[in-house]
C-alpha cells in the first residue's frame, strides 16, 4: 500500500507491505527489489502457526518487531443487544460528520461517506449533546473492516463501545456482509471477543532493517 506519485518524493507517506503464508526470505527479497523508500512490514500469522519461529526468522533478517495485534473476525450470525447511556447513530448528516471529525482530530468522514450506500460507514455515540465515541466500517472485497474504534476516557466502561459495535455489525449484516474483520490490541481483544469476534491470527508489525544491514 503506497501513495500515488508525489511532486516531492519526501512528501510520500511510509509504505505498508502485508505478507502471509510466504517464507520470510522471499518476502525480504521482494521488499528489497520493490520498495520505494520508507516502509513497514505487516506479517499475518494464522492461528495455530508457530509465531515464535516467524519472529525469529525476521529478526535474523534484521527486522525489528514494533508491535503485535490480534486479527479477529465476526460471522455476523449472533450480535449481542447492548444498552448504552449514549445515543448511537450512523453518521449521515454533515453537521454530525463535522462534530465527529472535530472530536477525533481528523477529517476522514467525507461528504461522499454520507450516502446510504457509501462504501465507508461511520457511527457516533453522543451524550449530553457531545460526541463521546465513534467507529467506522469499510467495505472490502469479501466483507467489512472495522477501524477507528474509540470512546472518550471519561465515558468508558458504560457499554458505549459495545453499543457502537452492535450498531455497526447489524448494519454490516443488513447490507449483505458475511464477515467483519478487525485488528485489536490486547485490551481491545477482550471487548471484541465479548461481542462475538473470534481470533484467527496475529499481525506482527516490523520495522525494516537499517540501511547498513
Amino acid at each position: 500500500m503506497r501513495d500515488a506519485p508525489r511532486q516531492k518524493a519526501a512528501d510520500a507517506r511510509r509504505e505498508e507491505w502485508v505478507a502471509t503464508d510466504e517464507p520470510p526470505n522471499k518476502v525480504h527479497a521482494t521488499l528489497r527489489a520493490r520498495h520505494r523508500g520508507r516502509f513497514a512490514l505487516c506479517v499475518i500469522v494464522p492461528a495455530g502457526a508457530n509465531e515464535a519461529e516467524v519472529r525469529a526468522a525476521y529478526k535474523m533478517l534484521g527486522y525489528r518487531l514494533a508491535g503485535t495485534e490480534a486479527f479477529m473476525v465476526h460471522d455476523l450470525r449472533r450480535i449481542p443487544r447492548v444498552a448504552s447511556p449514549a445515543k448511537i447513530t450512523r453518521v449521515l448528516a454533515p453537521a454530525l460528520a463535522d462534530a465527529v471529525n472535530q472530536a477525533a482530530g481528523w477529517s476522514q468522514i467525507l461528504p461522499a461517506h454520507l450516502q446510504a450506500a457509501a462504501p465507508l460507514r461511520a457511527y457516533a455515540a453522543r451524550s449530553g449533546g457531545k460526541v463521546v465515541g465513534w467507529v467506522r466500517s469499510g467495505v472490502c472485497a469479501h466483507g467489512t473492516w472495522c477501524s477507528s474504534m474509540f470512546v472518550q476516557p471519561a465515558h468508558r466502561r458504560q457499554g458505549i463501545g459495545s453499543a457502537l459495535l452492535a450498531k455497526m455489525l447489524r448494519d454490516d449484516r443488513r447490507h449483505g456482509t458475511r464477515q467483519a474483520v478487525l485488528l485489536a490490541g490486547h485490551a481491545g481483544a477482550k471487548l471484541y471477543a465479548a461481542m462475538g469476534y473470534r481470533r484467527i491470527g496475529t499481525l506482527l508489525l516490523f520495522n525494516p532493517p537499517s540501511p547498513s544491514g
